[in-house]
């Protein structure tokens, strides 16, 4: 009788529900169900017919499954379906939630200990300077660990949605750890190796060349005699990653709807992003997946390493040594060699620009770390683990945003960033050419100081104007401030903007040669030509039409499916609101209506029909409440 109940009110609802709610409906219509008849038999009197219970029956049935129904609608509009893990869901996650809470706590009292427990609850107090928030923002993050030191850095890098002082405090962030136990890192090396250490390298230098918060590098020696550089991952880190990350997901969820702040940064959309940029760096097989691309395209003189694919794993990366200096600590080998520090400085810039506007693959991250100064006086570059990736209709849009910066055409301009950035509802394009005019003018007309930090003033245009970054897009321009920082320590006076304008005008003049403008146009001919071949019968067909009034225009309304469903679900549910209100109505009249047959000697057939009608109504109109809920 449950499950028939149970079946009962899940249909009458048309709703699909969890099994366990459902059954609990079908429990109360049960258990209501011989009360209800009880009190519904009393209404038949000894002496009249007794064929009329069978009547009051059929209506104390419908009573007890509306009760059933009343049940689901009620615990739909307070839990929600999905809300609530399922009991075996809730027994096999107990022990992550344990250690979530354990960390969530742990979390939370680092936040408060640095002053930013307000900010949590939405607001903050109003004399805190944005300089101080921001050193509280960077030491609590740095107390986080790992995970939070990433978000970090990658806040760090979205100058369109934090202030400059931001910017500038988290891009300090830096993930330096004491190195793991050897004989840790010796268990992750075996078992992603499939054999010992000594088996696989002629020898394994134990004490790290450097060691971070996910992984550290060590220096071997393959068998072939060549030397190459071992990078393995931090034992344990992945289950503390991702347990940061839904931390991370869960207060980005929280604050987003608690805090007006929250929704104004889009902060799911971001802890989305980072989530996927961490689980990235985690696998290593990415990264080395990353080397093969940017190195395919490289010509010139940087040196990328060159990944050994058969020993490389998800936690064990093996690669090419490079022999040489990192570029931040290589003044006296530059001495020395006798090099042009400008011409290295222009060589790098040249670098990652072609990685960005011809590849499209280029390194997120080129700070003076991931730069090698090379002993044959070439330059190399590290670290994949960040790598930027632009498709070639956002290559061609930057390619003529910084064309239209060079020529100082703000319309142009304008027009690029439109194709960069998602084009909200509504925007004031006169007012975007006009902020784009006097951005120009301020650092790139004549005797204007030309800095990097003009990129802030460019995303402050963006923010201003409502427009949305891709990530993607953020990530350039993150690789050319780090770049640029870079640049001023090799080369003091280094003018980027000049480099990259100059690099932009000869780019269009390599690819404007005779041969490459005459298959750019053969290729627009041939794809072209076939519909100016229709052109001329389309148009005399129009205007043969218009000329003798037959022209029309035929319009499919709905041709999507989802619109055609969207607009079916909204009939359904007006009728069932219109048939509910109708039912409800003729049950009142009936209710109301003296006389008529008589059913027992105190209920009338008018009574009985009323009560029948008044039972749909109530039916129809929670059904129309449960879509509503559920929604």
């Amino acid at each position: 009788m449950v499950l028939l109940f149970a079946a009962a009110v899940r249909r009458l609802l048309g709703t699909a529900f969890g099994t366990l709610r459902t059954l609990a409906a079908g429990l109360v219509a049960y258990l209501l169900a011989m009360p209800i008849a009880q009190a519904m038999r009393g209404a038949v009197a000894p002496e009249d017919n007794q064929n009329s219970i069978f009547w009051f029956l059929i209506l104390a049935i419908g009573c007890a499954v509306l009760a059933g129904m009343a049940f689901l609608a009620v615990s739909e509009a307070l839990v929600p379906t999905g809300s609530l893990p399922t009991p075996v869901e809730w027994a096999r996650g107990l022990g992550g939630r344990i250690r979530r809470a354990r960390r969530y706590s742990q979390i939370t009292r680092i936040a408060f200990r640095h002053g930013l427990g307000p900010y949590l609850r939405g607001r903050g107090p109003a004399e805190q300077s944005r300089g101080t928030l921001a050193r509280s923002l960077r030491a609590a993050l740095e107390d986080g660990g790992v995970t939070f030191v990433k978000l970090g850095q990658i806040l760090s890098t979205r100058r369109d949605l934090l202030p400059e002082e931001f910017v500038t405090e988290l891009s300090h962030l830096r993930d330096k750890v004491p190195p793991a136990e050897w004989s840790e890192v010796e268990a992750v090396l075996t078992e992603e190796l499939g054999a010992p250490v000594e088996e696989v390298f002629a020898s394994f230098d134990r004490t790290p060349l450097a060691a971070a918060s996910i992984a550290q590098v060590h220096v071997a020696r393959l068998h072939s005699g060549e030397e190459v550089v071992v990078k393995v991952q931090r034992p344990g880190i992945r289950d503390l990653v991702d347990r940061d990350i839904d931390i991370v997901n869960r207060l980005a969820g929280t604050l987003e709807l608690r805090t007006k702040w929250g929704r104004s940064l889009g902060l799911r959309e971001l802890a989305a992003g980072f989530a996927d940029a961490v689980r990235e760096e985690l696998d290593f097989r990415v990264e080395a997946a990353n080397m093969d691309a940017v190195a395919a395209n490289a010509s010139g003189p940087v040196v990328y390493p060159d990944p050994h694919g058969p020993l490389c794993g998800e936690r064990v990366l093996v690669m090419q040594r490079l022999d040489g200096v990192q570029l931040g600590a290589a003044d006296a080998e530059i001495v020395e060699a006798g090099l042009d520090r400008r011409e290295l400085a222009k060589t790098l810039l040249e670098c990652l620009l072609r990685q960005i506007m011809v590849d499209g693959v280029f390194h997120a991250d080129p700070h003076p770390g991931n730069v090698l100064l090379l002993r044959d006086g070439r330059l190399g570059m590290l670290d994949f683990g960040s790598v930027g990736r632009l498709d070639a209709s956002l290559r061609a849009a930057l390619q003529r945003l910084l064309l239209a910066m060079d020529r100082g055409d703000p319309l142009a301009a304008g027009d690029a960033l439109l194709e960069i950035a998602p084009r909200p509802d509504e925007i004031d394009e006169q007012r975007l050419e006009r902020s784009l005019g006097q951005f120009m003018a301020r650092h790139l007309g004549g005797g204007s100081v030309r800095s990097v930090r003009m990129f802030t003033d460019l995303f402050r245009i963006i923010t201003d104007h409502r427009l949305s970054i891709p990530p993607e897009v953020a990530a350039v321009f993150r690789a050319l401030a780090t770049v640029e920082g870079a640049l001023g320590q090799l080369a003091p006076g280094f003018d980027l903007v000049a480099e990259a304008r100059s690099f932009a005008r000869d780019y269009v003049v390599e690819n404007l040669d005779s041969g490459t403008l005459k298959e750019a146009v053969i290729q627009e001919a041939a794809a072209v030509l076939p519909m100016l071949r229709r052109l001329p019968r389309r148009v005399e067909r129009i205007a043969g039409a218009i000329e003798n009034g037959r022209l029309t225009v035929n319009i499919r309304l709905f041709a999507d499916e989802r619109d055609r469903s969207h607009v079916t679900s909204l009939l359904h549910q007006v009728l069932f609101t219109v048939l509910g209100a109708t039912a409800g109505v003729m049950a009142v009249m009936l209710l109301g209506t003296p006389g008529g047959p008589m059913v027992t000697s105190s209920v009338s057939l008018y009574a009985l029909f009323g009560y029948n009608l008044l039972l749909i109504s109530v039916v129809l109109v929670l059904r129309v409440l449960v879509l509503m809920f559920r929604r």
